[in-house]
């Protein structure tokens, strides 16, 4: 197996952010009266925004204001990163370093506006590592279809074939294998179901692992 490019997913699997923001939006909802558990956050995870919004229509009554939420959302994630900076993952920066050592390319694969990509991987000090970076705007159709790794392994100049994809999320994994990635999971809140098993090339538990692999 000869890989040329790894494309990364963003949070949850580069970033502990998944958890701070379950812990970040919980007190917020509390004062719309709501009992948010992190069950209920995890089937979340990985969504597209269409059905998120849905879902917390469904959980909160169709008079909640899900922009207004997602604005509160975004401030107390900056103001938290502006703070405190943003959880890193066991193991990014070693395999980032092998990566650039080994001259393979790397790309962003995020279902988060640029903005708010840019900003989380400068303040990590991750941004130079990217050689590209795919993020909610540039695909009509997010995971778990395969358009945002197909466009990343466009952007990289290389075949899907030749790209590992590195994710914590079903839909994720979903959206890697069926354009045609080589698919790796690295578990964060969620853990792979029988569905998701065979289009795992492997399941690791950490970034400490991936580097045995390629």
């Amino acid at each position: 197996m000869h890989i040329k490019g790894v494309v990364f997913d963003m949070d949850g699997l580069m970033f502990d952010t998944e958890t701070l923001t379950y812990e970040l939006q919980k007190p917020i909802l509390k004062e719309w009266g709501v009992d948010y558990t992190l069950d209920w956050y995890k089937q979340t995870i990985g969504k597209r925004s269409e059905d998120i919004v849905q879902m917390f229509k469904e959980l909160c009554g169709d008079e909640f204001d899900f922009e207004a939420f997602r604005v509160q959302c975004r401030k107390a994630y900056q103001k938290y990163t502006d703070e405190f900076g943003v959880p890193i993952k066991d193991g990014l920066f070693e395999l980032l370093d092998f990566l650039k050592s080994k001259g393979i390319k790397t790309a962003l694969c995020t279902s988060t506006t640029e903005s708010s990509a840019t900003r989380t991987l400068r303040i990590s000090g991750t941004l130079p590592y990217f050689d590209e970076l795919v993020c909610a705007e540039d695909v009509e159709r997010g995971k778990p279809y395969p358009d945002p790794f197909l466009k990343a392994a466009e952007k990289l100049g290389l075949n899907p074939g030749e790209c590992m994809a590195l994710e914590d999320s079903i839909n994720g994994i979903k959206s890697a294998y069926t354009a045609g990635m080589i698919t790796v999971m690295i578990p964060d809140l969620i853990e792979p179901t029988e569905e998701i098993k065979p289009m795992c090339y492997r399941i690791v538990p950490s970034l400490n692992e991936v580097i045995q692999l390629i």
